[in-house]
């Protein structure tokens, strides 16, 4: 019986501590000694355009004083003007609550989430304006902690499934311009965008051309074609570095006589696409330009007359350049497979042919060609078919061959060597930061290989060749950073 009372009064001791406690957790404090802690004092949004929503941004509140904090309010210190949206806690501050939410209480070591987004107001102004506010905590005690909220905002011109059915030109160089839906070129249209510009794409948008596009970029004003997402996925990280963010250039079965020139295209899901057509008449000659970190092809080329100069075709999920019959020429370029989100990645080149889509030529001259595999080069051929091809002065990075019909003066960059391979050609490689600069380093040993083109006196850049010049579409300039 006493043993029974003991066990009855350890169990009523414990019931009378954990009341006490709990009675302690509902106290809230008005010292104005007890702060709030936040897990960031300013959210930045980074780069927006205006009157477009943001995604979205959050931080945490804890309350780590020891006491339970009560907020008496919430609340946005500009009220609405600004085009700041947050949710405390799961409560919105909206008009109906006048744009703030009452009685947050924190108890010790609780924590509460905040969610911000922005729509921002026109600046009407050309460069991109700060536009900031402050969340302010109006704790029950009278002391205000605030969070700084800012994003730097941007007006841009805005268009949704643009159709061209006349000839058109874009020029894109006093507001940024986002593409919503795509631009559709209609056969018998021509569509030209102006050196400089920039295009900003939305997620599923891109260009699609039954009749002609013309890119008319300069060395010193590239025409960038890009995703409109402006804001980071991490601090090292750009989404303009993410692949897939637009849907990149179709050119349909009745499109010829495209160019483009000194054009960046980058961080697409296809970069280029050119549909089987007819094989005597050119369908695209893409010069001084960059097609670079796509979710698929870099350039899928089906039975076509297409032509590419010095042209860097980097970092693509699917091959880098796809070529599939038809009758194509490649002079000067780098293609380098280094694509860092899958290590399933394709070739730096594929090439062949079926009994339906002859490959009447596909000849690639003064062109690097690596990557991060063994072997970058794929040949696939039908034997009931025409399938014709030259390497001439070119770095390959695939086991050596011995063909003196199709092979002319190649490197081959064997995985066993150790200098001027792969990564090392470049002045920058960077997996971790996904960085890239693919001008040629010292180590290369594609310095001064390549034969001398008397058409091709300029690199991509702009910069002069010399009489032995380099091979891949940038000349290396000694002391360049």
């Amino acid at each position: 019986m006493m043993q029974k009372t003991y066990v009855c009064l350890w169990v009523l001791s414990l019931l009378l501590t954990m009341l006490a406690s709990c009675s302690d957790d509902d106290k809230f404090s008005t010292s104005s000694s007890l702060r709030l802690s936040f897990s960031q004092d300013t959210v930045s949004l980074d780069t927006v355009f205006s009157q477009v929503p943001t995604p979205t941004k959050t931080f945490w509140v804890h309350n780590n004083s020891g006491k339970g904090i009560r907020c008496a309010n919430v609340r946005l210190e500009s009220g609405n003007q600004t085009g700041f949206r947050v949710n405390v806690d799961g409560s919105y501050l909206g008009a109906s609550e006048g744009f703030q939410v009452n009685n947050i209480e924190l108890r010790d070591r609780d924590s509460i989430r905040v969610f911000v987004e922005l729509t921002s107001p026109a600046n009407n102004r050309v460069e991109p304006t700060l536009l900031e506010d402050n969340l302010v905590f109006a704790l029950e005690s009278g002391v205000m902690q605030k969070v700084n909220i800012r994003a730097w905002t941007w007006d841009a011109d805005k268009y949704s499934n643009m159709l061209i059915d006349k000839d058109s030109t874009i020029s894109a160089t006093n507001k940024p311009v986002i593409i919503y839906g795509g631009i559709t070129v209609k056969e018998g249209a021509t569509l030209t965008i102006a050196e400089g510009s920039t295009l900003y794409f939305h997620e599923n948008a891109g260009i699609e051309v039954s009749g002609r596009l013309l890119v008319e970029g300069s060395a010193e004003r590239n025409v960038v074609l890009r995703g409109d997402r402006i804001d980071n996925m991490f601090d090292y990280l750009p989404y303009d570095g993410v692949s897939g963010q637009w849907r990149g250039i179709h050119f349909k079965e009745s499109s010829y006589d495209n160019i483009i020139d000194f054009a960046d295209i980058h961080s697409t899901y296809d970069g280029i696409v050119c549909d089987s057509s007819d094989v005597n008449k050119m369908k695209l000659q893409l010069q001084n330009s960059i097609v670079h970190n796509c979710q698929g092809f870099g350039l899928r080329l089906v039975h076509s007359m297409v032509n590419v100069v010095n042209c860097q075709i980097t970092n693509t999920l699917d091959d880098c350049l796809f070529v599939f019959g038809g009758n194509v020429m490649v002079a000067q370029c780098t293609i380098a497979q280094f694509y860092p989100y899958d290590s399933n990645r394709g070739a730096a080149i594929r090439f062949g042919n079926s009994k339906e889509l002859p490959l009447y030529a596909f000849d690639c001259f003064n062109s690097l060609v690596t990557g991060y595999a063994d072997d970058v080069v794929m040949a696939e051929r039908d034997t009931t078919s025409q399938y014709a091809y030259m390497f001439d002065h070119c770095i390959l990075r695939t086991p050596a061959i011995e063909d003196t019909v199709n092979i002319r003066n190649v490197i081959w960059e064997l995985p066993e060597d150790t200098v001027g391979t792969g990564e090392k050609h470049f002045k920058k490689i960077d997996i971790n930061l996904i960085k890239y600069d693919f001008r040629l380093d010292s180590v290369s040993t594609a310095i001064g290989k390549a034969m001398p083109l008397s058409d091709l006196p300029f690199d991509r850049l702009g910069i002069r060749r010399d009489d032995k010049p380099d091979i891949g579409c940038y000349e290396y300039v000694a002391g360049e950073k």
